[in-house]
């Protein structure tokens, strides 16, 4: 048997050693430093209150027409922010969903110490999905999990990167959708983005040397027409010859403008079957996009597979995914290369990391997705510094515009790359009164 040298500390107990067998507890006496209180619910802090703000975010509303935040309070005076995705890609929800965001901070949250994040993360998954999650819930989950985190950074003055194993990396390369940004002087319209993409390959090609003279290294756009049944996401659909020429001549007069200065990255939304998406991959090969991403509905995991061996183009999804156990589905069925969660959804930073780590361990690469404000994308950033697998991150053009508007400081973006922060916490803080003006 071991002998447990002691090492003695006058204040520690060995009190914990008494449901041992008698010959074992002679032989242990803990180790505790001198610094440290074994007496953690006397002294934690506790989570006292939460604030929410639903806001409309205005036209051309990109990234989502509401966003939802949270701001949780402890009593030592250290507040966290938060943020779900939910209500960025679905709207119709917000009182609803305002009343459950309340009930389980009540149930799950109110009066616990925000420091024991992991075991507060399992309580809400164990209690709010049984053990069988589904987007709405896990949105709920994610926005607190961020704000844990924040508050966690906060109290030990130091970012969340930190707390997770420190820097891997300095720079955070990003990528944007290609927004329309105005036509003939006029302001932008959430429309003249969709109708660039699928309608107008000669105007796309302009946006996307536009964005490259900016400094983007990866553009994402969405070549086929998009909700065709006037609802995302659709049923899946075939695409008609006519249909797939103009999505070919898009995706070709993208590459023509911007030659290799930039990786182009080609979306569907999950809209078209496995045999449009084998279709439309083959047309598209010989433009050398970096991904296509979900390529059809995520939810069957095999399908997605068989058309990631069907093509030489990379498969990028996840999104719409939540919790570790989809994406171990997804890397099991070796359906992507790159995954896709999104912090606002997924199950926050806390399961971002674990996906992460499944991800390294079946050689696939990290791309957060960011469909919602600057919470979800300061999350996504202090996990992008510390993960050895990540590729590149969504923003919202520069994540500046609506951004900059209802921050204290603005994210730092330079050159195609966003710059961790070294602030405390997630790096990000909202104005209460900005948000009041913009209040649902």
């Amino acid at each position: 048997m071991y002998k447990i040298h002691q090492m003695v500390d006058q204040q520690c107990s060995t009190s914990n050693t008494k449901f041992l067998p008698e010959r074992y507890q002679q032989e242990i006496v803990t180790y505790c430093p001198k610094s440290y209180s074994h007496d953690h619910e006397k002294n934690a802090m506790k989570l006292t209150r939460i604030t929410p703000y639903i806001v409309r975010n205005p036209p051309p509303m990109w990234g989502g027409a509401t966003w939802y935040f949270v701001r949780l309070e402890t009593d030592t005076g250290i507040e966290g922010w938060g943020e779900t995705a939910v209500l960025s890609a679905y709207s119709g929800l917000e009182e609803s969903y305002a009343s459950l965001v309340q009930q389980a901070f009540e149930a799950y949250l109110k009066g616990h110490n925000p420091i024991d994040r992991e075991a507060l993360f399992h309580k809400m998954y164990e209690g709010m999905t049984a053990q069988h999650p589904d987007y709405s819930t896990m949105g709920i989950i994610s926005a607190f999990d961020i704000a844990l985190w924040d508050i966690c950074g906060k109290h030990y003055g130091a970012p969340v990167y930190d707390l997770l194993g420190g820097k891997y990396r300095d720079r955070i390369r990003s990528y944007t959708y290609i927004y329309d940004t105005g036509r003939d002087g006029k302001e932008p319209q959430f429309m003249d983005t969709f109708r660039a993409w699928t309608a107008e390959p000669e105007r796309l090609a302009e946006l996307a040397s536009q964005y490259v003279s900016d400094g983007f290294t990866g553009l994402k756009f969405d070549p086929l027409p998009q909700s065709r049944h006037r609802q995302l996401p659709n049923p899946p659909w075939e695409v008609s010859l006519a249909e797939y020429d103009i999505a070919e001549r898009t995706v070709a007069s993208v590459r023509e403008a911007i030659g290799t200065q930039a990786d182009i990255l080609i979306g569907t939304h999950g809209q078209i079957t496995p045999s449009a998406a084998k279709r439309f991959a083959k047309r598209i090969e010989p433009y050398d996009p970096l991904w296509l991403e979900e390529p059809c509905p995520p939810e069957n995991y095999s399908e997605m597979g068989e058309i990631a061996r069907s093509t030489t183009i990379p498969i990028a999804t996840g999104e719409r995914l939540v919790g570790i156990h989809e994406f171990q589905n997804l890397f099991a069925a070796k359906a992507c290369a790159f995954a896709q969660p999104d912090l606002g959804s997924c199950g926050g930073i806390t399961a971002c990391k674990k996906i992460a780590a499944l991800a390294e361990a079946n050689y696939v690469l990290m791309a957060p997705h960011v469909w919602g404000g600057p919470i979800i994308t300061a999350a996504a950033i202090q996990v992008d510094t510390n993960i050895p697998n990540f590729l590149i991150q969504e923003t919202i053009n520069k994540a500046d515009g609506f951004f900059n508007e209802i921050i204290t400081t603005p994210f730092v973006w330079e050159e195609g790359d966003l710059s961790p922060p070294d602030a405390p916490g997630i790096g990000v803080e909202l104005d209460p009164a900005k948000l009041e003006q913009y209040k649902f």
